[in-house]
């Protein structure tokens, strides 16, 4: 892919995943180490701002970012009334592995792929990288519902780190539960005092820096030299 090596500006891209076209913002260095898709949660979307500074913590980092949208226009505008599009798993879970590899055939042959995954999108995450094991290398859940992927969590093989509010306390055993299904390299950070969405100072940037060390620790990058 041709860019300027230290440009941070997004691309919009359109990627095929079976019967739909998704919408998406690239960012990728000629000197990128690795990417990081990203899948969003319940009722939210590419353009959401925690997703969005996470990434930007990414790029800095030496990574390069997909903020995507898993599902058409279309289908959140059904979903703002139906509210079952972003509960069902399985279709999101189908729209990464698309994106994963169009990434694979695309502009990312060669790069290893992360992905980070918040709420619901975390469940499709993990169970995109069962589907796609050889292609995968890393998954951050930010405040996820793994549980959601109970049935493929042993079959995960990429390092996984499950980040979850200390005063999120479903959600937190939720997590605790889904850790001890999975049988690859794994962490639960517990960000103190923080709630389902990290809204409280400091804490949507300890997602980051978090997120930051465990993918560049397995795709790459140069975090530590910041």
């Amino acid at each position: 892919m041709s860019a300027n090596p230290r440009s941070m500006t997004p691309s919009q891209v359109r990627i095929p995943a079976g019967d739909a076209m998704l919408e998406g913002d690239l960012v990728l260095r000629e000197d990128a180490s690795g990417i990081v898709l990203f899948a969003h949660g319940s009722g939210s979307s590419r353009h959401s701002p925690r997703n969005r500074r996470v990434a930007a913590t990414l790029n800095q980092a030496g990574l390069g970012t997909l903020l995507l949208d898993l599902l058409t226009p279309a289908e959140e505008r059904r979903d703002l009334v139906t509210g079952e599009s972003r509960f069902d798993i399985g279709l999101l879970a189908r729209r990464l592995v698309g994106a994963i590899d169009w990434l694979r055939s695309d502009v990312a042959a060669s790069l290893p792929i992360g992905l980070f995954g918040a709420s619901t999108g975390a469940a499709a995450a993990l169970v995109a990288a069962a589907a796609r094991p050889d292609d995968v290398h890393a998954v951050v859940s930010r405040g996820g519902r793994p549980d959601l992927a109970a049935s493929v969590l042993p079959r995960v093989r990429a390092p996984t780190l499950l980040i979850v509010g200390g005063s999120d306390p479903v959600v937190l055993e939720l997590n605790k539960q889904a850790l001890e299904l999975l049988q690859s390299e794994k962490h639960l950070v517990v960000v103190p005092g923080a709630t389902h969405l990290f809204e409280e100072p400091g804490a949507l940037e300890e997602v980051a820096r978090l997120a930051a060390d465990w993918f560049t620790r397995h795709l790459g990058g140069t975090h530590g030299d910041r």
